[in-house]
């Protein structure tokens, strides 16, 4: 008789464990927040002409609507970046050194979900050593 019950009370405390399991979970979760992803930029800095990658330097995506920055920094040795940014409208600034002026900026840029902006080169023009 006792193992007759011992099977038959199993099977109904593994079922009573999942309803009571089941009655307690709320059900699925949904995130209704809005959630911005955005996109990434990229590009290159190089002195100008561009054979020389500069390696090394800063570069900053600023939020014109907002002044948010999120900086980078150019790889050593191409000179490229790449910069993950919110949903937006950009300025890139770059990292400048001493007797170095930009020849050639890339303009705003507006980032949507998803986007991939690439090409948003840097010419940096480098005096010659001993020029004034």
């Amino acid at each position: 008789m006792w193992a007759a019950m011992r099977v038959f009370t199993f099977p109904v405390l593994i079922v009573s464990l999942l309803l009571l399991t089941a009655a307690c979970h709320p059900g699925p979760v949904f995130n209704t927040g809005t959630q911005s992803v955005g996109g990434t930029i990229s590009g290159t800095v190089r002195a100008t002409g561009g054979t020389v990658p500069l390696g090394g330097r800063k570069v900053t995506a600023v939020n014109v609507a907002t002044g948010a920055r999120y900086d980078t920094t150019t790889s050593t040795p191409g000179g490229g970046y790449t910069i993950k940014v919110p949903e937006g409208t950009y300025r890139l600034e770059v990292e400048l050194r001493d007797g170095e002026a930009l020849a050639r900026r890339p303009g705003e840029t507006h980032i949507n979900n998803g986007d991939l902006d690439p090409g948003r080169d840097f010419d940096v023009t480098v005096k010659p050593a001993g020029s004034q």
